[in-house]
């Protein structure tokens, strides 16, 4: 998917041109599956919620987004990104409380964030933290959002930020030591 392509038609969307949506989604929708596919594979092996589920919920809630400023591509995909990390949280929090503390849902941080051995973590933690590490350097919190969650790179993560690839990554290793202190704790 050529990417000027992308970041024309968003910027057709973001204009008002109600017919660059329709071009849009078939350029992005592969993309949008591999996400959601990324993101429940972390989930619990009975997780309720499948690809085309998590894609098409967040689909809706992109195009209902009436002041959306879209930048460009990455920018879009970190916006994505954010929204199915949005679902996924919200459908954790109900499926807790119904449960009553039981059948809470796992992420699996893994290699993904380059840690020595694999550890499971609740998706509600996990998203506690980054709120509590948003308040303290929403930068940083940023960035572990992009490249965890949207899954895009170095490149990718300092042109949606507009910072240097060095500080993305100074700011993702910094990230990832305090996440990991937090939860540990947790």
């Amino acid at each position: 998917m050529p990417s000027g392509d992308v970041t024309g038609l968003l910027h057709k969307w973001s204009q008002g041109d109600g017919a660059a949506i329709d071009e849009l989604t078939p350029l992005v929708y592969s993309e949008l599956r591999r996400l959601a596919h990324r993101f429940l594979r972390r989930e619990r092996a009975d997780h309720t919620l499948r690809s085309t589920e998590l894609v098409h919920e967040a689909y809706l809630r992109l195009v209902d987004q009436k002041q959306a400023s879209w930048q460009d591509r990455a920018h879009f995909f970190a916006v994505s990104g954010q929204i199915m990390r949005r679902i996924l949280v919200d459908y954790a929090r109900l499926r807790h409380a119904e449960k009553r503390g039981g059948g809470t849902a796992t992420l699996v941080l893994n290699e993904a964030i380059d840690l020595p051995e694999r550890r499971n973590f609740e998706l509600i933690a996990l998203d506690d933290a980054l709120d509590s590490l948003a308040k303290l350097d929403p930068q940083q919190s940023r960035v572990v959002e992009l490249r965890f969650f949207a899954g895009l790179s170095i490149e990718e993560t300092a042109e949606a930020l507009r910072v240097s690839r060095a500080t993305v990554n100074r700011d993702w290793v910094t990230a990832r030591a305090w996440l990991m202190r937090e939860l540990s704790q947790r």
